[in-house]
Order: structure tokens, then sequence, then C-alpha cells
């Protein structure tokens, strides 16, 4: 029998256990989402709700979709596991893994991932081909954009043309909506960027294709991924797997979620695939 010697001792007991249970509820785990930022902050938001809510039910846990600045910092959060989970195109996993010590593991694609794409565009009626951008302005979108820069500046080599050479100026706008932007404001004369962001911005009427146009659209390479970090627990990375294999667009929730993704369907994936994205960046000089 435990006996208190004043009520006052009681008070205090009673105020402590309040005072642990009210750190337990707050400390319960919350999965934390991220990802490159290659559109807009708001654009980004607004793909994320559905899937956070999917991923809730999945997880049975709370999840929140964490913004970083921009993509070295999506890096180094997985990397630091300060999120659980990223987006990332190819080269940024690339990089994630190699920050990590080859502890950045790939869990699925889109299927559209496989054979992803990026376009040069030019509001120039003068420029109709990869030769026409030499002593022209020209905008790639992020550094470590696999689409808007990586991929682009490994076809401009394979063509013989030397971006740090051969253009009047190189110029980085940070995301692709941003480079559609920029060449149809004429600030610069071209641009190279995500097939998938072109497309959209197309279908949703956002740029006049009388004055902007694609002048070049490069051959497949493999492109984004889910990636999450080697020590989550294997039977959590299954869960996260087959919540995302499971989407289906004939579902309402599905339907919503693929096509703000802008995908057909998820598909699993592995480090093996970027291979030749490592290896594009070596030959462009971008990794060391």
């Amino acid at each position: 029998m435990l006996i208190f010697s004043s009520p006052r001792t009681v008070k205090a007991l009673l105020a402590g256990a309040v005072l642990a249970f009210g750190s337990l509820v707050g400390a319960q785990p919350v999965f934390k989402v991220t990802a490159i930022p290659d559109e807009s902050p708001t654009e980004l938001a607004r793909k994320a709700v559905p899937l956070v809510k999917y991923l809730e039910q999945k997880l049975g846990m709370k999840v929140e979709f964490t913004p970083v600045s921009d993509y070295a910092a999506a890096v180094e959060a997985l990397a630091n596991k300060q999120v659980d989970m990223a987006w990332y195109g190819g080269f940024t996993f690339v990089q994630a893994n190699i920050r990590s010590g080859g502890k950045a593991v790939p869990l699925v694609q889109r299927e559209e991932d496989e054979k992803f794409r990026s376009v040069f565009i030019s509001s120039d009626p003068a420029i109709k081909t990869l030769a026409d951008l030499k002593g022209k302005t020209v905008s790639f979108g992020s550094q470590s954009s696999t689409s808007g820069h990586l991929m682009p500046r490994s076809f401009l080599l394979q063509a013989n043309i030397d971006p740090d050479k051969d253009f009047k100026r190189v110029a980085y706008s940070g995301a692709h909506d941003a480079t559609i932007a920029a060449v149809a404001a004429g600030k610069v004369d071209a641009g190279a960027l995500n097939i998938s962001v072109w497309e959209k911005f197309v279908a949703d009427k956002k740029v006049d294709t009388s004055k902007v146009k694609v002048i070049y659209t490069t051959p497949p390479y493999f492109d984004y991924n889910w990636t999450v970090h080697a020590d989550m627990p294997a039977a959590q990375r299954e869960k996260l797997t087959k919540a995302f294999l499971d989407l289906n667009k004939n579902t309402p929730e599905g339907k919503e979620i693929l096509e703000l993704q802008r995908a057909t369907r998820f598909i699993p994936t592995k480090a093996d695939n970027y291979k030749g994205i490592e290896t594009a960046a070596r030959s462009a000089g971008l990794i060391k």
C-alpha cells in the first residue's frame, strides 16, 4: 500500500501523470514525405493532399508532406533520415544513394518512368533543331533535375553540342513550369524540361502552342521514383509498396491520386534501373 503524506503530494503526482500521458500522445509517430521541388510549391502541395490521406489509411499512422527549398535539400532530408520517403528524379535518387552510402532504396515508379523523355521548346521560329540552339540563350530547370538538365545536357553532348561552350548563355529556372514561363516570355530563346509537365500545360491550355513549340524530344530513359532509407523496417517497406501498387484508376480514390501524379499506374523499381543516369551524370561532369 502507498501512503501519501499530504494532498499536495497527491496533486503533484497526478499532475505528473497527466504530463507524462500528454507527452506519450504527442509523441505518436509521424510518417514524413517530401518531393523534389520540380514544380511550384502550391502545385506540389495540391498533388500531395489525396496521397497523404490514402497513405494514412494504408499505414495506420499520421502522414505529413514536408516541402523542401531545393533539390539538394530533398537529397539531404532522406540521407539524414529527416523524412521517411522522398519523390526523386533519377539523378536526385543517384545523389541520395551516394550521399547516404548506398542506403537509398527506390520502391516504385510510375509506368511512364520506364520510358521517360524530355523536350526542348522554343518560341523562336528560326529554331527548329538542336543545332539551331548554338549561339542562343537556353534554360534548363534545376541543376539537379534529371529531365530538366542532366538528360537534356547528355543528349546535347551526344549531338556534339556543349552547352557551356556553344550557347550564348545557360540559365537555370529552378523548375519545369518556370522554364516554360521563361521561354513564353522571351527571357530565353529555348528551354529543356520534363515532357509530362509540358503535356499537362498543353492539355490545360496554360501555354500558347502557336508560339511555343517542341523542337526536339529526347530518347527514353528511366526517371522518377518513390525512395525510402534502407533502415526502414522491411514490413513498412512492403506496406508502402503494396499501397502504391494497389492504386487503380477504376476507384475514385485511385483515379484522383494517379491523375495528380500523372501516372497510369505504379510498378516496382530497383536501384539498377538508374545506373544509366549515374553514368550520364559522371560523363557530364555532374558527379565527380
